[in-house]
């Protein structure tokens, strides 16, 4: 192999490495975005340690819907949380029970046991760019009712679609 080959090879590795590297800053940047679950709020759809990774691209086209698990950025801190409340909508809770719009909401997402710690709030309107989050694990979450407060649309980075590490957890999410 002569000179010109060896080099006009490595020009070619180099060329790919570049294209491989600005292909993972697009995704990094405008498509996808990993988190480490923190605490045990979402349990036990999602559990303390476990590295999730979020769609930033799906909130460009669609409305975020009730159900969704969404990351929220805040100043200090990113959140793992579910949507409950849409914007325009009157979120409370009453005797563990959940309503929307007075109507009672039934968590089928979560196990009966952690809907008993939904517990007393609102009503609490909606407003139009906002949404109402609540973490799975009532008891143990610092969520729209306790702290975190109405979640403003662009507050919220991505969509929950796939939990990577542990690998024996590999999952789509709800």
């Amino acid at each position: 192999m002569g000179e010109s080959q060896k080099k006009n090879g490595l020009g070619e590795w180099v060329k790919l490495i570049l294209f491989a590297l600005l292909i993972a800053f697009f995704l990094r940047s405008f498509v996808l975005v990993t988190s480490v679950v923190e605490g045990e709020s979402m349990e036990p759809a999602l559990e303390d340690g476990e590295v999730v990774l979020f769609n930033k691209f799906t909130y460009l086209f669609n409305d975020a819907e009730r159900g969704d698990i969404v990351i929220i950025n805040r100043p200090r801190k990113s959140y793992v949380k579910r949507i409950i409340g849409l914007p325009g909508e009157t979120i409370s809770s009453t005797n563990q029970a959940l309503y929307i719009n007075g109507e009672k909401y039934e968590q089928s997402f979560i196990p009966e046991a952690f809907r008993d710690d939904t517990g007393n709030s609102g009503p609490i309107k909606v407003p139009e760019d906002s949404y109402f989050v609540m973490g799975d694990n009532r008891k143990l979450s610092k969520d729209s009712r306790n702290g975190l407060g109405l979640i403003r649309e662009d507050n919220i980075s991505g969509k929950s679609e796939f939990t990577i590490l542990p690998v024996n957890e590999w999952s789509m999410t709800d």
